[in-house]
């Protein structure tokens, strides 16, 4: 006779549940003598755990105590609820442009910071791709008003295959280091000098 799973065996064993003929490798020996296919096996298994705990309950050797709630279960929850709270800003209110509290025309290099954040945003929610032009940033992701938006025209801004975009100020003061914004950091060049020899 073979074995039920393994056909080219020959069976040397019988389930004791089942009586399915058996090779070596398929019998699971429960007890001395008594061996299972693998599926009665697992079977004989669960059903003994399920008596051995219903002897235990029956007996009272099992106590249910009712578990106290201690301080790391509080924890445990408060953990959770702002990790909820965290995640739900950062999905649902994370498009928001941040309030302007800065007086542009004196603060540049304030502003040049926040396109540049504005564009980052914009490319987190629009599947990685840069506006055309800085413009398309407002109102979702850069808060001007119309009456505004000449402020964009102090800044210099071209998209770059290899660094995504580059953006600076438009016209530096004299003296002043050039700023270029990029998604990767800032890069920056030195001060044309002024006058001629």
């Amino acid at each position: 006779m073979q074995c039920k799973h393994h056909p080219e065996r020959s069976a040397e064993f019988f389930c004791a549940s089942c009586n399915g003929p058996l090779c070596k490798e398929c019998a699971e020996e429960a007890e001395p003598g008594q061996y299972y296919c693998f599926e009665c096996a697992m079977l004989h298994s669960v059903s003994e755990v399920g008596i051995s705990i219903k002897e235990k309950l029956e007996k009272g050797e099992e106590k249910k105590e009712k578990k106290k709630w201690g301080p790391f279960r509080y924890f445990v929850i408060v953990c959770s609820v702002l990790i909820l709270v965290m995640w739900g800003i950062i999905i649902f209110g994370g498009q928001k442009a941040p309030p302007r509290t800065v007086d542009f025309a004196k603060k540049g290099r304030v502003f040049l910071f926040m396109v540049d954040g504005a564009l980052k945003r914009y490319a987190h929610y629009e599947g990685s791709r840069y506006p055309e032009r800085l413009s398309n940033l407002v109102p979702k992701y850069l808060s001007l008003s119309k009456e505004e938006l000449f402020h964009l025209d102090k800044l210099s801004y071209q998209r770059d295959p290899k660094a995504g975009y580059l953006l600076s100020l438009a016209k530096a003061k004299p003296g002043e280091m050039k700023v270029i914004l990029t998604p990767g950091g800032i890069e920056y060049t030195q001060p044309q000098p002024s006058g001629g020899a």
